[in-house]
C-alpha cells in the first residue's frame, strides 16, 4: 500500500502531452452526464440533513447488511405507541381490536408493495427472512424416496445464501434428496418446451432461488419462476412431479421493486430491516394462497387452532392461513412500526423504482471508477466479482463486491482493507457474507481449501484474511436509497490514498468502454493508460529496499548471537481496561498476568464494554494501583480524584452485585463496583455508564490457537493473552516510514517515539534488537520470569488513538499498513511459562536482562 498521493480530486491527469484536472472525472457534474437518475427530485441533500443527521461524517456503504432508518419514521412511530394504547391481538378488548386491526393493515401494506392481493397471497409474520425459510423447511410435504415411488428433491442455486443452503441439514435426515444447481446449469440444461405436471406423478419438489446474489448483487431471471414451474428450466426438467419455487427475495427488496404479477413464487421470504432499517427482528413469509395447503405443521402454538383437546390428540388449524402459521403472539408492536416504515419510503423517495435507479447509478459509477484504476505500474487495483459490467438496473443490484491488489498483483487481505476503512469512518463489509458458493465460484476456492482453511483456524466471520497467500474472502460495498455521490467519492479516495502506488493510472480503454457500454475491447490495441501525477511518490521498490534493510540478519538466533544487550525499558498496566496506562518500575506479576492488569472494565447502560474504539475519552481516564492502601485510584482532568478498594468483598458490599458480560467473545463474570464510580464515570464520559471487575471466584482460560500446545492459562479481561510486548527498534523503523511519508511535508505533526509506544499499548518494551526480530522468537526470559510467545498482535485502528489526547489522525496505521505485506500485526502475545509462579518470586523490573530464544 502506498500513502503519498492527494485525494483524487486534486492530482492531474497527463494525456497526449497536456495536462487536465482529473476532478472533471470525479465531480458531480460528470457523474450526472453518466446518470441521470440521481436523488429524489433534487431533494436529497436536504433530506440528509433532516433525516440522516447522525451519518453526517459516516461513509455507510453497508446497506446490504442493513440500511437506515429516517428520524422522522422513529419520531412518527414514538409518538403513535405513545398516544395509542395496543393491545394483545388475541384479545377482544378495545385496545386489542386496535392491535388487530393495525396488524391486518400492515399486511395489506406489504401485499400492495409488492403488487399482489390477500385473494393471491397471505403474510406470515416472522422473526426474519431466515425464520421464514426454516418455517417452509419444516412444513414443506418432504417424501422421501422408495422402491415404488420417487422421491422429492430439494434444489437450490450455489449462489445461495447459508439460510437456504441450510434447509438440506432437515431434508438430508428425511431421506430427501439434496441437488445444488449452478448458475449456469439452469438455463444451459434448459428443454426447448415445458414440460408440464405430469398427472400421474404429483411428488412435491422445491427449488430455491434467490432474486437478487447478497454477495455479488447479480439478479437472477425472475421468469425462472415460471420456468421451473413449467418443467422447461434444470432441474425441473430432468425430474417429474409437482414443482415449487422459493424465491429469497431479501436481497433484492432492499432496493428494488418486486412484481408478484410477474413472478407468481409459491413462496417470498424477506427482512424488513434490509428494506427500512427498523424495525429490526422482523420479517415475513410471502404464500401464495393456491400452495398454502401442501404445507403442514406438526406444532403447533398459541392462536394457530381452530379447536384442540388437552386429554386427546386432537387438533384443527386455523382456517386462515396467516394465523395458522403464526405461533404465539406477534411481535404487533414493531409489525406496527411498519405502517410508518412505508410511510416515510414513499413519502422520500417516491417508491421502489426511484431507488432502484438512485442506487444502482452510484454502484455503477463506482464500479466504472474502480474497475479501470490502476497502480504506476499499470497493473490494476480491484479485482471485482461480477458476471456483468452492470449495464442495467434489471439485472444488476446496488452491490459492489471486490478485492484490493498491490502493485505485485497479490490480494490485500479484506480485514486489512476493513480496518482501513475504520479509520477513515467508512463502513463495509467483508468475509463471504454468508453465502460460500458464490465465494468459492468467484475467488476460486475449492472444497479442499475450504477444509484446509479451517484446520488452518479460519472459520465464518473471523478476520483471517489469507491463508497461504490466497484469500478466504473479499469487500463489499452496498448502497441505499440515502446514499450520496459524495459516499462514492470518499470511499474512492480512500482507495488511491492507502493502497495505490503512485503515480495513479486509469486504464483509458476500459474507462471509455464502460461509458460507452460498448462490446468489450482489447485494452492493448486502444490508447495508453492516462497518467497521474502526484509530485513525490513512495515507489514499491524504496518500499521493499526499505523492507529488506530493515529485516537484515533476522532468522533463529538466541540472546548470545547478538553483540548488543536485550532490556527491558519500560512496563505498562492498564488497570482498567481502554482506560489510560500505569507505567511503573518495578511489578509483581500474578497468576493472570501483570498483577491487577485489565482488572476492571466501563460498561454501558446496557452492560456492553466500553472501548476507545466507540469512546476515545476512556484514553484520559488515569487509573493509578496504591497497593499500600488497597486502592484503585481513579483521575481524569476536571474531576475530583477518586478510588475503590482493589479487592472487593461482594458479601459486606450490599450494592456491589455479580454481573455477567463479555470479552472478545468470551463470557466474563464481573462485579459491580458500586454507585459512586459509576456516577464519576458517566458524568466524565457524558452517558451512562459502571465500572466492574472481574470476579475473583471466575476463571477464563485462554483460547487455544491451532499451533499451539494444549494448555491451562488463565487471564483477565485482556483481549487474548496475559501480556503484550513490543520492540522500541520496530517502533523506530515505523516512525522512519511515518517520516518518509509525503503528507508529513503538508504541516503533518510527525509523531516522536514515546507517542507511538503509547499507542501500542504494550505491557513489556524492549530495546537492543533489531525490527521485527520479535516475531521469530518462541519464548524469552525477562529477568527470572520465563515467557512463552504465542503469536503476533493484530492491529486495528484503535492505534490511530492518541493517547494523551483522545484524538483521531491516521498514523501509525498508515504506514504500519504500508510496511506489512500480510495481516496488520505489531508487538508479540506472551504468557507465563509457569503459570503456578507466586507473586513473591516473580517480580518483573525495568532495566532487566531480556534472554530471547528462537525456534
Amino acid at each position: 500500500m502506498f500513502n503519498s498521493s492527494p485525494t483524487l480530486s486534486s492530482v492531474k491527469v497527463l494525456t497526449g502531452g497536456r495536462s487536465m484536472d482529473f476532478q472533471k472525472l470525479c465531480t458531480f457534474e460528470t457523474f450526472q452526464q453518466l446518470w441521470s437518475h440521481y436523488g429524489y427530485e433534487g431533494k436529497l441533500r436536504d433530506l440528509i440533513e433532516r433525516e440522516f443527521s447522525r451519518i453526517k461524517d459516516i461513509t455507510y456503504l453497508d446497506h446490504a447488511a442493513t440500511t437506515l432508518y429516517p428520524e422522522s419514521m422513529v419520531r412518527d412511530y414514538c409518538e403513535d405507541i405513545s398516544r395509542n394504547v395496543y393491545g394483545n391481538p388475541h384479545s377482544h378488548s378495545p385496545s386489542s381490536r386496535l392491535t388487530h386491526d393495525t396488524v391486518e393493515r400492515v399486511r395489506y401494506r406489504v401485499l400492495q408493495h409488492f403488487n399482489t392481493t390477500p385473494e393471491e397471497y397471505s403474510v406470515i409474520f416472522t422473526s426474519g427472512c431466515t425464520a421464514a425459510l426454516k418455517l417452509v423447511a419444516q412444513s414443506f410435504p418432504w417424501r422421501p424416496q422408495t422402491e415404488s415411488k420417487a422421491g422429492s428433491h430439494f434444489c437450490y442455486l450455489t449462489d445461495s445464501h447459508t439460510s437456504v443452503v441450510g434447509i438440506r441439514g432437515l431434508t438430508s435426515a428425511q431421506g430427501v434428496v439434496t441437488l445444488p444447481v449452478s448458475p449456469q446449469e439452469v438455463e444451459s440444461r434448459a428443454k426447448d418446451e415445458a414440460q408440464g405436471e405430469d398427472a400421474t406423478c404429483q411428488t412435491p419438489h422445491l427449488f430455491c432461488y434467490p432474486a437478487q446474489s447478497n454477495f455479488s448483487g447479480r439478479k437472477y431471471p425472475l421468469s425462472h419462476v415460471i420456468g421451473i414451474r413449467a418443467r422447461r428450466l434444470f432441474p425441473a426438467c430432468d425430474h417429474q412431479g409437482r414443482w415449487f419455487v422459493l424465491l429469497d427475495a431479501a436481497s433484492h427488496v432492499s432496493c428494488s421493486p418486486l412484481n408478484l404479477q410477474d413472478c407468481p413464487a409459491d413462496f417470498i421470504p424477506i427482512s424488513f430491516y434490509k428494506m427500512f432499517g427498523f424495525p429490526t427482528g422482523l420479517g415475513a413469509l410471502l404464500v401464495r394462497n393456491n400452495t398454502a395447503g401442501v404445507l403442514k405443521k406438526t406444532y403447533f402454538g398459541g392462536g394457530t387452532a381452530a379447536a384442540y383437546l388437552s386429554g386427546d390428540d386432537y387438533y384443527v388449524q386455523a382456517a386462515n392461513i396467516s394465523d395458522r402459521f403464526e405461533d404465539g403472539t406477534v411481535s404487533f408492536l414493531d409489525i406496527i412500526a411498519l405502517n410508518h416504515s412505508f410511510e416515510a419510503l414513499y413519502r422520500i423517495t417516491g417508491g421502489m423504482h426511484n431507488i432502484q435507479l438512485h442506487t444502482f447509478g452510484l454502484a455503477r459509477y463506482t464500479y466504472m471508477l474502480l474497475s479501470s484504476l490502476c497502480h504506476g505500474n499499470r497493473r490494476p487495483v480491484a479485482q471485482i466479482y461480477t458476471e456483468g459490467q452492470f449495464e442495467s438496473p434489471s439485472t444488476q443490484g446496488a452491490i459492489l463486491n471486490f478485492n484490493l491488489m498491490d502493485s505485485r498483483g497479490q490480494i490485500i487481505g479484506y480485514s486489512q482493507v476493513d480496518r482501513m476503512a475504520s479509520l477513515y469512518n467508512i463502513h463495509i463489509r467483508t468475509g463471504c457474507f454468508c453465502n460460500i458458493g458464490a465465494c468459492q465460484s468467484f475467488l476460486v476456492i475449492s472444497n479442499q481449501q475450504i477444509r484446509r482453511n479451517l484446520q488452518a483456524g479460519h472459520v465464518c466471520g473471523d478476520s483471517i484474511d489469507l491463508v497461504d497467500g490466497q484469500p478466504t474472502g473479499s469487500v463489499r460495498v452496498s448502497f441505499g436509497y440515502m446514499s450520496t455521490f459524495e459516499d462514492c467519492q470518499k470511499f474512492l479516495n480512500f482507495v488511491v490514498k492507502c493502497f495505490v502506488e503512485k503515480p495513479v493510472t486509469v486504464d483509458q480503454v476500459r474507462l471509455e468502454r464502460l461509458k460507452t457500454a460498448t462490446a468489450a475491447a482489447d485494452a492493448s490495441n486502444g490508447a495508453p493508460p492516462i497518467v497521474i501525477t502526484s509530485g513525490e511518490t513512495y515507489k514499491v521498490e524504496e518500499k521493499e529496499k526499505h523492507k529488506v534493510a530493515s529485516l537484515k540478519g533476522f532468522g533463529p538466533r538466541d540472546s548470545n548471537s547478538h553483540g548488543e544487550a536485550y532490556m527491558l525499558t519500560n512496563i505498562y498496566i492498564y488497570p482498567i481496561k481502554s482506560c489510560g496506562a500505569f507505567e511503573v518500575h518495578d511489578w509483581p506479576v500474578g497468576p493472570l498476568g501483570l498483577l491487577y492488569d485489565r482488572g476492571w472494565m466501563v460498561v454501558n447502560g446496557n452492560g456492553v464494554c466500553m472501548t476507545q474504539k466507540r469512546e476515545p475519552r476512556l484514553c484520559l481516564i488515569r487509573p493509578r494501583v496504591h497497593l499500600p492502601s488497597n486502592q484503585l485510584v481513579l483521575q481524569a482532568s476536571g474531576m475530583d480524584t477518586i478510588s475503590v478498594p482493589l479487592e472487593n468483598n461482594s458479601q459486606t458490599h450490599t450494592s456491589y452485585q455479580v454481573c455477567q458480560s463479555k470479552v472478545c467473545s468470551d463470557r466474563v463474570e464481573t462485579v459491580d463496583c458500586g454507585d459512586e464510580a459509576a456516577l464519576w464515570l458517566s458524568d466524565f464520559l457524558g452517558q451512562p455508564c459502571r465500572l466492574i471487575r472481574q470476579s475473583p471466584d471466575f476463571t477464563r482460560e485462554m483460547k487455544k490457537r491451532p499451533d499451539q500446545a494444549a494448555t491451562s492459562t488463565s487471564l483477565s479481561l485482556v483481549n487474548e493473552a496475559q501480556f503484550l510486548m513490543i520492540n522500541r527498534a520496530s517502533v523506530e523503523l515505523i516512525q522512519k516510514l511515518m517520516s518518509s511519508r509525503q503528507d508529513y511535508s503538508e504541516g503533518d505533526q510527525l509523531l516522536d517515539t514515546q507517542n507511538i509506544i503509547s499507542r501500542f499499548r504494550a505491557n513489556l518494551v524492549i530495546a537492543g534488537v533489531e525490527p521485527f526480530e520479535e516475531d521469530n522468537w518462541s519464548h524469552l526470559i525477562i529477568g527470572n520470569t520465563q515467557f512463552v510467545v504465542i503469536g503476533q498482535c493484530g492491529r486495528c485502528q484503535m492505534i490511530g488513538i492518541d493517547q494523551d489526547t483522545g484524538t483521531k489522525t491516521n498514523e501509525p496505521l498508515m504506514s504500519l499498513s504500508a510496511y506489512c505485506t500480510g495481516k496488520l500485526t505489531f508487538g508479540v502475545y506472551l504468557t507465563l511459562k509457569l503459570p503456578e509462579c507466586s507473586t513473591a518470586a516473580c517480580i518483573l523490573s525495568v532495566d532487566s536482562l531480556v534472554q530471547p530464544h528462537s525456534p
